[in-house]
């Protein structure tokens, strides 16, 4: 073994002054006794509690204020010191991966002690930054909204293992506003009006929405605050700074009932849902966030961070650019926002997230911001600039940090978002998320970077990028992206197979060499607006598939191997199935019943394949997600208001954002997906809402599903299977079309035809080509409208008609589609039998 078991050993004590520890710098900071029991909690969770007996902890200091760990093996022992807990467990886990022995993930851990170690390998590492932050507000939606001590647990593990010490941690804040607002005089049915569902409780906390899928039980309180004392304890245990959360304005229309005088503004996000926000010069602004902020920490003890946002994704409701009052009336603001939390809690961090500083680029340019942040302390403020990967590779705008000169003398950090809802489906640019962040290290507007973090809208998804993410955030140096990925194979796996280097080059030229900003497939979209995805499910991916595929053999063995490559395959045929979906609506256009009907039962067999394969996975089945919610009720009626809560975020959402979140669930699949679209095939596509809302509101519960005895075996047999469907109903001749008309869907009198188009694919083009069948004048069309996050951006009347012809059009720059791209066509048939819309690439002559 590579551990020594040594007698009267007590379980904690002072590492030997060894030569290599001794010539170490000092500071006044160091892992504390509670930080090195927490931190090897820890390691016997992962390793195993002989390991742990058996394994020598140790403190250092930090180096220039930032997390440091060293490790040393000699005599077939491993001793290692870290600054704080956060840091040994950091250090433990980049020495088990440097042996291949071993990862940490979400589908699973794998620890298997090397039988070996070279005598006097010795490491230090001290990270390029303070912290290393996680989570994004609406994770505590999309993810984490119904989880149980147990689920928490393993997740403040991972981000031990990981090196993040920076969580957000906003479970309870609820049940503070409610005391809050009891104090102020208003009733708890008012409250609870007020609030959302558990699961939707983000966007309201962020002033997007309020009431909906309410009202909240008073009994989720109570098992929130019993819940975020666990959670807090063990951040803190471990050395983490967690972030809490503080007022931002928002409360119930009802307040006015108590406070009358009080001036609310009315808020909109997506143009469809409300909230109401206190001006932060009013002083009933200073008085609840004082108050909150005193509940809280009387609660959960002293914080040193507090999370508060008060424009996500919504305007400002200021006088416009250019005036000199709404550069007063800013920096008001946040003088105001910082005061009132200064007055609660002497010497703590105002945190604030950045993503609309990107998002809603035209809105906050440099005066705007400057002007928010110009009457708060440099270091009493921290900006969590979250979005970098979408400056680069998705709005293509430069960094937020250039742009703002380094944030203006204000600490901030460097993150990205690897994921939208949560969404399960492969993208993301690896070499990006490897190397990145080099440039903002490097960059003369550096500033005040205090950080590095991730901060994706849902986990569970994407394990190769989290797992990156994290080792390049401990780095000041390039990290060589295919070295790394074999390394990846051999800790995910136990060892490497040919095949997989192979496997990699061909998702680096696919899914992995692409930043798509809400990868789903054509089915997860409501039928009747065209069956095309977003996912670069192109012939290489599905090439990769079948090469990580014929490792079976060699890796079936292996746990994580085998929740990959269900995943993989389900990945795969969800491609396949777009191509099938394309061709049973193109055999129904042609009156080809008997090809439609065959098509139709391949897709029926293929979902109900992936489906089955995917009730092995440890993660992705709605069983889980449903369990969860179910928990927390105390009564069947609660326990269905919960389950009712958690199937409308992961399906239907809103509105603005329906079919958002997207996930390839176990489920899902066979009770929600295939379902709806065999409705549409049957009874058209306006019976899909009433339909949509029915599965939500008035179902509980899932059809039974047995998994397969072998995974590996069935997950090769569905990919053949998935291939000969698509081959066989492959029709070379057909064009790619973004939808098709037909005198059954589009008749002669006028209606609204809604296509599904990513606002990606919408800005690269240049308009819309309609062609009509050879028979009849074709199409006309009375308008065209854009839709984004709410708002009309782009709207023609009476743009076309014929046969054939372009409608011409360019989305503005500036407009953005996160949430919703809805384009609609207000149209009527004039004779035509059928006829295709193409979109027209920007690029086109």
């Amino acid at each position: 073994m590579w551990y020594t078991p040594l007698s009267m050993r007590t379980r904690f004590r002072t590492l030997a002054a060894l030569a290599f520890f001794a010539t170490l710098p000092t500071s006044l900071l160091a892992a504390s006794p509670q930080e090195q029991a927490a931190a090897l909690g820890v390691i016997e969770r992962f390793a195993g509690e002989e390991f742990g007996r058996n394994l020598e902890l140790g403190t250092m200091a930090e180096v220039a204020n930032r997390p440091t760990y060293a490790y040393e093996v000699r005599g077939g022992r491993l001793s290692l010191k870290g600054s704080d807990g956060v840091a040994l467990c950091k250090g433990f886990y980049d020495f088990v991966t440097s042996q291949g022995a071993g990862i940490c993930s979400w589908s699973g851990n794998r620890f298997a002690a090397p039988t070996t170690l070279p005598d006097g390998l010795q490491v230090q590492q001290t990270s390029p930054v303070e912290h290393h932050q996680y989570f994004n507000v609406v994770t505590f939606g999309y993810t984490t909204a119904y989880w149980d001590w147990e689920r928490w647990e393993q997740e403040i593990d991972w981000m031990a293992m990981h090196g993040i010490d920076m969580p957000l941690a906003l479970v309870a804040q609820e049940a503070i506003s409610v005391r809050v607002f009891r104090r102020l005089g208003l009733t708890d049915e008012e409250i609870a009006a007020w609030f959302t569902g558990p699961a939707h409780l983000p966007w309201m906390r962020m002033g997007n929405i309020s009431g909906h899928d309410g009202p909240l039980p008073q009994e989720w309180h109570g098992g929130q605050v019993e819940l975020q004392h666990r959670i807090l304890d063990r951040m803190r245990a471990l050395g983490m700074t967690p972030i809490c959360p503080g007022f931002s304005g928002f409360v119930p229309k009802a307040i006015k009932r108590v406070c009358p005088e009080t001036k609310l503004t009315e808020t909109s996000w997506g143009g469809r849902f409300h909230n109401y926000m206190v001006d932060p010069t009013d002083p009933l602004f200073s008085r609840i966030s004082t108050m909150f902020i005193e509940e809280w920490e009387r609660e959960f003890g002293k914080c040193s961070h507090y999370l508060m946002d008060s424009f996500n994704e919504m305007e400002i409701p200021f006088p416009p650019h250019g005036s000199s009052e709404r550069y007063e009336l800013l920096a008001q603001y946040g003088e105001a926002v910082y005061k009132a939390m200064a007055a609660a809690s002497p010497g703590a961090t105002w945190v604030m997230q950045g993503w609309m500083f990107g998002y809603q680029r035209n809105i906050w340019d440099e005066r705007t911001l400057a002007a928010l942040l110009s009457r708060v302390p440099d270091d009493k403020m921290l900006l969590l600039d979250m979005a970098v990967d979408y400056n680069r590779h998705f709005w293509h705008n430069g960094s937020n940090y250039d742009k703002h000169k380094g944030f203006y003398g204000k600490r901030w950090v460097y993150s990205v978002i690897p994921n939208m809802g949560g969404k399960t489906g492969l993208t993301g640019m690896l070499d990006f998320y490897a190397n990145g962040h080099l440039d903002a290290l490097r960059s003369p507007n550096r500033g005040n970077l205090q950080g590095m973090g991730m901060a994706p809208e849902g986990i569970e998804n994407n394990e190769v990028i989290y797992e990156l993410v994290a080792s390049a955030g401990w780095r000041d140096s390039e990290i060589k992206l295919a070295d790394w990925l074999a390394q990846y194979n051999r800790c995910r796996y136990g060892k490497d197979c040919p095949a997989l280097a192979r496997y990699w080059q061909l998702m680096l030229r696919s899914v992995y060499g692409s930043f798509t900003d809400h990868p789903r497939y054509g089915w997860q979209r409501r039928p009747g607006g065209g069956t095309r995805g977003s996912i670069r499910a192109n012939e290489d991916f599905h090439a990769a598939v079948e090469a990580f595929a014929s490792c079976a053999a060699e890796l079936r063995g292996s746990p994580l191997y085998r929740a990959d490559l269900m995943e993989l395959v389900a990945a795969s045929i969800g491609g396949r199935l777009e191509e099938l979906m394309q061709a049973a609506e193109t055999a129904t256009r042609e009156g080809k019943a008997e090809e439609a009907a065959r098509i139709d039962r391949d897709i029926e067999a293929v979902m109900l394949g992936m489906d089955r394969l995917l009730a092995s996975h440890p993660t992705h089945r709605m069983e889980r997600w449903i369990a969860f919610a179910r928990k927390h009720g105390s009564t069947p009626a609660l326990k269905d208001y919960y389950e009712g809560n958690a199937r409308r975020l992961v399906t239907i959402w809103g509105p603005p954002v329906d079919d958002y979140a997207a996930k390839v669930w176990s489920g899902l699949i066979r009770d929600y997906y295939l379902p709806r679209w065999q409705q549409y095939r049957k009874h058209g596509k306006e019976s899909l809402p009433a339909w949509e809302r029915s599965w939500v509101e008035q179902q509980r519960g899932l059809s039974a599903c047995e998994p397969y005895a072998d995974p590996v075996d069935a997950a090769l047999r569905l990919l053949e299977q998935a291939h000969a469907a698509t081959a066989r109903a492959a029709q070379p001749d057909a064009p790619e079309a973004l939808a098709y008309w037909t005198a059954a869907s589009l008749g002669s009198d006028w209606q609204d035809w809604e296509l599904n188009i990513s606002s990606t694919e919408l800005k690269q083009s240049k308009g819309l080509r309609f062609i009509g069948g050879k028979n009849g004048d074709g199409i006309e069309l009375e308008s065209l409208r854009v839709i984004m996050d709410g708002k009309e951006v782009l709207r023609l009347d009476h743009p076309g008609k014929g046969n054939s012809f372009d409608c011409l059009f360019r989305v503005p720059s500036d407009a953005q589609g996160n949430n919703e791209c809805r384009l609609i066509i207000r149209a009527r048939n004039t004779g035509g039998s059928r006829g295709r819309v193409e979109r027209i690439p920007a690029t086109e002559q």
